[in-house]
């Protein structure tokens, strides 16, 4: 058997940099190269690490041959809200980079894991535990790329062979970087705002519903699905994946019993409308029944985690 090298493409991000250092906590650090297009600012100096912009298929390819890579986790992506802002270079990052990474990985036979999102669901989603296997239809470039993405992993694994694992992510909560242009990212933010006994202005509704994840229970998801046997794996596009489901007058009230003199302002801009085009919660109960997911944490857990490691 040989000795897993994980190639993570994307590491700077919010998931990415926590994931860096779980699968370095697993498998050892000098088997696990983060990768991304910026040097990260902290960066030790036995920790592997190689410049990659993902459209750049011949570096990708170098990288799997210098490390002799047998896993990728794709994690580079343009957001919703700043896909919006420029749609083609959001689709050429997300699809073209993929495709990138695909034909890798057909090519090394690697495992590959690829996040998908709840945005690959649009208006005619049912709105309440929306299925694992409903109609795709996102109203945004970030989503349309995704749904897409999914689509060809599947046809990688129907035609090649591939060993592609993918989760839909709800939105990610976690203190130990900022987001990276989300439209669940107030649920972020909000919170260093909070600490630091400061006003924040939330840019959705105060009763906007979406489903939310804490990261140390998203990144347990991600390890265990790339960890389970292969034939316990059914779904090939993506899996749905749940946690819990608030609003931001919900979170705001939480944080409350903590800060009672905190304040949130409302003022709405064009992240409301991706928003409202997503499911308020997700059916995940075929992750829960294939490799036996569950998720700890809940609105009440996560908030004090969240005030915990922010008020240090």
């Amino acid at each position: 058997m040989r000795k897993e090298k994980i190639l993570i493409v994307g590491a700077n991000g919010q998931i990415g940099s926590v994931l860096t250092v779980a699968l370095r906590n697993i498998y050892g650090q000098e088997n696990v190269i983060a990768s991304d297009i910026r040097i990260p600012l902290e960066i030790g100096d036995s920790d592997p690490f190689e410049l990659l912009d993902i459209l750049d298929a011949q570096q990708l390819v170098r990288i799997i041959r210098k490390y002799q890579v047998t896993q990728i986790y794709h994690l580079a992506a343009i957001l919703s809200a700043k896909g919006e802002l420029d749609p083609r270079h959001a689709w050429d990052i997300n699809i073209n980079g993929l495709f990138n990474v695909l034909e890798a990985s057909r090519e090394y036979k690697l495992k590959l894991f690829f996040p998908s999102t709840i945005a690959v669901f649009g208006g005619d989603t049912p709105k309440h535990n929306a299925p694992q296997n409903t109609p795709l239809h996102p109203e945004t470039v970030y989503g349309i790329s995704k749904a897409a993405g999914e689509n060809w992993c599947q046809y990688y694994h129907q035609k090649f062979g591939v060993d592609v694992r993918s989760l839909r992510y709800p939105g990610i909560i976690g203190y130990e970087s900022m987001p990276g242009g989300g439209t669940t990212d107030y649920a972020v933010e909000i919170f260093h705002y909070a600490v630091k006994n400061e006003p924040y202005t939330c840019f959705l509704k105060a009763e906007t519903r979406l489903p939310m994840l804490y990261m140390p229970d998203a990144i347990r998801a991600t390890l265990e699905i790339m960890e389970a046997p292969a034939k316990q794996i059914t779904v090939r596009n993506s899996y749905n994946l749940a946690g819990m489901s608030f609003t931001p007058a919900e979170l705001a009230a939480e944080i409350r019993k903590h800060y009672p003199a905190f304040v949130v302002h409302y003022k709405p801009d064009f992240r409301q409308g991706i928003a409202e085009s997503w499911a308020e919660s997700i059916d995940d109960s075929l992750a829960r029944a294939d490799w036996g997911w569950k998720h700890d944490y809940d609105l009440v857990g996560m908030t004090a985690d969240m005030i915990a490691h922010l008020a240090v």
